[in-house]
């Protein structure tokens, strides 16, 4: 086109700008600065001004493991996954190109998830029928202890989907591990020092045992509560809800460990602020961020089936569980059998607003506190390069917002909670509006 018009005596037309998005941008940006570079060594110049992002090479396994101190404050619950046949992944022999956690359908931890499930499954069922066949057997059984039939049988179907909703995903749980394991050693690289986690390992010990408890607990609470719940069902509950309370500690270490990592790169760029020339280390504080907000978005992707199917669990058994107690309460007053039914009410409440409540705060610590201490830095006080990375950090945490999400299905943040409530609220109404007019028919018959 150019040479058309020069031909004819014309203006050649001007050349376009593309418009880059902020990852065009950023490896174009890479690219002008690695030729600078190559153009200072040919002429032997020094390079301390010009900054290139450092290529990606293999780690040392042994250095991976000794600065992975993620896993070795949470092996407990890792090894509690697998000894419940949960989550059977495996820690890899530190061999290079092999990443340290892999997921493997014949490796001897997914053969011993099958036995244990197989057992488990053995006593389910034998429980699910005895329950069925009460449930049909018994029209005249009261209200409330239909009610809880209906709780306890469908908390056994959970059963059922662990294989398709926790070991399919066995693969991208492999990854999430990796991606903690090589985001610790890269972050000791980057800023000389290593994240520690305060308290974790105590923490990770106490929420396994408390998990157990609680389930315990729990199913016995029901075995005196209920008049036909026999005591050798509880062993069809215990791993069950022994499972539910352990995903809601796993979810809680992850989101607690973000909120620690995020800080500690918060502490070392304010540190490299200070210091002389820190441009040249704040495109690769901007690559930790990303990382941090990629780890947050694969915890979700890793764990979607089943914290879908625990959401759908807890909103399933809120609104029967409130239904049952509250009808038996207009029909025959409060008994000690309505307050087995809120105690399920208030842990399934209690475990919606655990993960939904730290998904919230993980999010803010790694998105809002850490832009907000960007905004703060004072612009003038650098040099034009430091100014310049900063903004590229910033856009960098405005385009890869740190939302814990299930793969697409739902947001984790406090706003799951107020929908779920407002769901409930509406279901309940609507129940407790056919239960009235019911009422007022038996009456007007009676009558």
């Amino acid at each position: 086109m150019s040479f058309w018009a020069v031909s004819r005596g014309l203006t050649p037309p001007s050349k376009v700008v593309p418009m880059l998005n902020p990852n065009q941008r950023h490896f174009l940006e890479d690219e002008v600065r690695y030729r600078e570079k190559l153009k200072l060594m040919a002429r032997g110049d020094a390079m301390e001004e010009v900054y290139v992002r450092k290529q990606e090479t293999v780690d040392d396994p042994l250095e991976l493991d000794k600065h992975d101190s993620f896993y070795q404050t949470t092996k407990s619950l890792l090894v509690l996954f697998q000894i419940m046949g949960v989550m059977p992944i495996h820690r890899n022999p530190p061999e290079k190109n092999l990443p340290r956690t892999g997921y493997s359908w014949g490796s001897k931890q997914v053969m011993w998830a099958i036995f244990i499930y197989s057992c488990q499954t053995t006593i389910v069922v034998l429980v699910l029928r005895e329950r069925v066949k009460k449930f049909v057997t018994s029209p005249d059984k009261r209200f409330d202890e239909a009610i809880y039939n209906v709780i306890f049988i469908s908390l056994l179907f959970t059963n059922f989907l662990l294989p398709v909703a926790s070991w399919r995903h066995g693969p991208q749980v492999a990854i999430f591990k990796n991606m903690w394991t090589n985001y610790q050693y890269k972050f000791f690289k980057t800023t000389g020092s290593p994240i520690v986690f305060p308290n974790l390992y105590p923490l990770t010990w106490s929420l396994c045992v408390f998990s157990w408890l609680l389930s315990i607990a729990i199913n016995l609470s029901q075995y005196f509560l209920q008049p036909d719940f026999r005591l050798w069902y509880t062993f069809a509950y215990y791993p069950i809800i022994a499972m539910l309370n352990c995903f809601c500690s796993l979810w809680y270490i992850n989101c607690n460990a973000f909120g620690t990592a995020s800080r500690a790169l918060s502490d070392a760029l304010q540190t490299t602020i200070r210091g002389e020339k820190p441009a040249q280390k704040l495109t690769e504080y901007r690559h930790l961020w990303v990382d941090l907000s990629h780890m947050m978005q694969q915890l979700g992707r890793a764990y979607s089936n089943m914290y879908g199917m625990y959401c759908l669990v807890i909103f399933f058994t809120t609104i029967i569980a409130t239904y049952g107690s509250i009808s038996e309460i207009i029909d025959h007053g409060a008994t000690y059998k309505e307050v087995g039914l809120f105690v399920i009410v208030f842990y399934c409440m209690g475990l919606l607003y655990i993960i939904c409540n730290e998904a919230h705060y993980a999010s803010r610590k790694v998105g809002l506190d850490f832009q907000t201490k960007l905004l703060n830095i004072n612009l003038t006080a650098v040099d034009a390069a430091t100014q310049k990375e900063v903004e590229m950090l910033l856009v960098a945490i405005n385009k890869n917002p740190p939302i814990m999400n299930l793969d697409g299905y739902a947001n984790i943040n406090r706003e799951l909670i107020t929908t779920n409530i407002s769901f409930m609220a509406t279901y309940l109404v609507v129940l407790l509006q056919f239960k009235i007019t019911e009422q007022r028919r038996i009456g007007q018959q009676q009558s």
